[in-house]
């Protein structure tokens, strides 16, 4: 007898429909999985083995075959054990599922007969919602982040033992609360105002989060790099409904959704050995990096020049497009990354910098240190802040304004952002022909076109001083580019001095 199951493949942070297709006939009893599966897939026939046994069904002791289609596409991990299990039982006539065709089901199996929850239901559920089906049978654990998808039924079961109750209409669980999508409580987040003195810090730290731009801090050690980014995430606006869903998708794919959600905005900060597949993605099958992890959020690469140059590297067209493409072998996926790159990075290798009398670095290893970092790559950071010690006065003397007051005027410069480029967009995404036409005065735009040729900027480097400065302008509330915001755009981009 032949039965069939619909379920669903992770491929990337994408989900891939699955049809499970059972047969069992006559013959020298055997259990055999086809379709391209990967070693979790295979093992499930001693899981669904067991598992049946233990919740008082009946193996059949006959040649089994399940047929994993479409066979062309690699299927991994263990969540199609349900899937595989319910055709069986089906196939084998212990159980009648009217609504099996529209139904998707998701689950790994325990030896007995529990289901333990499985990376992705968000992505499963949004797949499903797309292909017509009505329904998605999953583990309780994963019911609240199903429930975040509207127009399916989510039915949540604790083991195999209920899908008999299940099939036969005799039990209908009640719909799971879907998991909260606000942002994490600010208390818990540290406040800015930890940040003492750096007046030049604190007002690039501003600039960066209300346009969205990348950011790096060259400065001595202890001089407050790593303090000023852990607080960005703090004056950063809150995630709007889509983007909260964004981040859970990313999250719930990569097994790191928590019971309360999202949260707030992602901070990543991984550490300098980190390779390039491990930065921005790759393997096989190709899974997400740090700056997928990072979508909508921070990713912080403190100490940036002790990095592998091609990881760095690694990074130039995220940083343009948004995207991470990863191609392997007969494979080709696209992961988003729309993430603020916050870097941090000494002037030389022992920290003090060329210009301090105790600096011992030879002016050879001092080059050798600064190359990790190219001139393309630098080219696409917005914000190059150059940082100086505080003195015993500022360290010593009261904190600094809380990040409750610098987040209202970053949100009231995005609302500007988001009414003039549309809905979840700011300034560091415009494209060129947007920068252009940003409205810059008379005065404004020779100053541009002096420091343009004086400086030999770039063409890359002038559109990013145009997006600057339309994000200082939006900060100060004015319609049109002035002089004087050009100028502090320009001052933002310097490295050799405040």
């Amino acid at each position: 007898m032949l039965a069939t199951a619909q379920t669903f493949t992770l491929d990337g942070i994408l989900a891939r429909p699955v049809r499970v297709e059972v047969d069992v006939h006559r013959g020298l009893p055997a259990f055999s999985i086809v379709g391209l599966p990967d070693t979790a897939v295979r093992e499930a026939r001693e899981r669904v083995r067991a598992a049946l046994v233990n919740c008082g069904f009946e193996f059949p002791l006959r040649r089994i075959v399940a047929n994993l289609a479409p066979a062309s596409l690699r299927k991994a991990g263990p969540g199609l054990d349900l899937a595989i299990a319910v055709a069986l039982l089906t196939a084998s006539g212990q159980i009648e599922l009217e609504r099996g065709a529209e139904m998707a089901m998701v689950g790994e199996l325990a030896l007995d007969g529990s289901l333990r929850p499985v990376p992705g239901v968000l992505a499963i559920a949004e797949a499903a919602r797309e292909r017509g089906l009505g329904a998605i049978v999953v583990p309780v654990e994963n019911g609240p982040e199903a429930a975040l998808v509207e127009g399916l039924e989510v039915i949540c079961l604790e083991g195999l033992a209920q899908v008999a109750a299940l099939a036969a209409g005799e039990w209908s669980p009640p719909r799971p609360q879907p998991l909260p999508l606000q942002p994490q409580a600010q208390d818990a987040v540290p406040d800015l105002a930890d940040l003492r003195g750096q007046r030049h810090l604190r007002y690039a730290l501003e600039v960066a989060a209300a346009g969205g731009h990348s950011m790096l801090m060259v400065g001595p050690p202890g001089a407050g790099k790593s303090l000023a980014a852990s607080r960005l995430p703090s004056i950063l606006p809150p995630l709007a409904a889509p983007e909260a869903l964004e981040v859970a998708r990313v999250a719930s794919v990569c097994g790191k959704l928590g019971d309360g959600g999202p949260g707030g905005r992602p901070f990543r900060s991984p550490h300098h050995p980190i390779s390039p597949a491990g930065l921005i993605g790759g393997g096989n099958p190709p899974s997400p990096g740090e700056a997928t992890l990072s979508h909508r959020g921070v990713l912080f690469l403190d100490e940036l020049c002790e990095f592998r140059r091609d990881t760095l590297e690694a990074l130039r067209a995220p940083l343009e497009t948004g995207w991470v493409s990863v191609a392997r072998a007969g494979t080709w996926r696209r992961l988003p990354c729309r993430f603020m790159l916050v870097a941090a990075a000494n002037p030389c290798p022992c920290g003090r910098g060329e210009t301090d009398p105790e600096c011992s670095c030879a002016p050879l290893a001092v080059q050798r240190y600064q190359s990790r970092l190219s001139g393309a790559l630098a080219d696409r950071i917005d914000v190059l802040a150059a940082i100086r010690q505080p003195t015993a006065e500022e360290i010593g003397g009261p904190p600094g304004e809380s990040s409750a007051a610098v987040r209202e005027r970053v949100c009231e410069a995005r609302e500007r952002q988001e009414a003039r480029l549309g809905s979840g967009r700011c300034n560091a995404e415009m494209t060129p022909a947007e920068a252009r036409e940003c409205g810059l005065e008379q005065d404004a735009a020779t100053l541009l076109a002096e420091s343009y040729a004086r400086r030999r900027l770039s063409g890359r480097a002038h559109d990013r001083v145009l997006r600057l400065a339309r994000t200082v302008a939006d900060l100060a509330g004015s319609d049109a580019i002035a002089r004087e915001q050009v100028a502090q755009a320009l001052q933002l981009r310097r490295r050799d001095g405040q």
